[in-house]
Formats: structure tokens, C-alpha cells, sequence
């Protein structure tokens, strides 16, 4: 992990949306939220781009919206 500014910032950022998505879902005992919470809060340690992890954050939460929306 690099340990600039940028990806700091981004890191936590995303592990932030992450804790509440996990606890949205926990609360609700939903598992894809639970899921993609856990994955939005790991991710960002091992992922040394801001780039990448704003795509990847954005393809999970996309996922997780198809995934509401096709009744998952």
C-alpha cells in the first residue's frame, strides 16, 4: 500500500462506505450488502492506485445495485 496522500484518503473513503453498507446489511440481514461491505473495507489495503480503487469501489456498488434491484 502506498502510503501517499491521495491513497490514504481514497482508502478511507471507501472503507468508510463500506463499514456502512456492512452494518446497513447486518442490521437488515441482508448477505450481498454484508458482502460487498466486508469487500469495500478490505480491498483498499492491498490496492496501491487511488484509479483503481475508485473503479473498483464503483464496480461493487454498481454490482450490489443490480444485485438490489434484480431482488437479490
Amino acid at each position: 500500500m502506498d502510503l501517499d496522500a491521495g491513497s490514504l484518503i481514497a482508502s478511507l473513503i471507501v472503507s468508510s462506505i463500506g463499514l456502512v453498507v456492512f452494518g446497513y446489511g447486518k442490521r437488515l440481514q441482508r448477505v450481498p450488502q454484508v458482502v460487498v461491505g466486508l469487500v469495500l473495507m478490505a480491498f483498499p489495503y492491498v490496492v496501491p492506485s487511488v484509479p483503481l480503487i475508485a473503479g473498483i469501489a464503483a464496480v461493487l456498488l454498481g454490482g450490489l445495485w443490480l444485485a438490489i434491484r434484480f431482488g437479490l
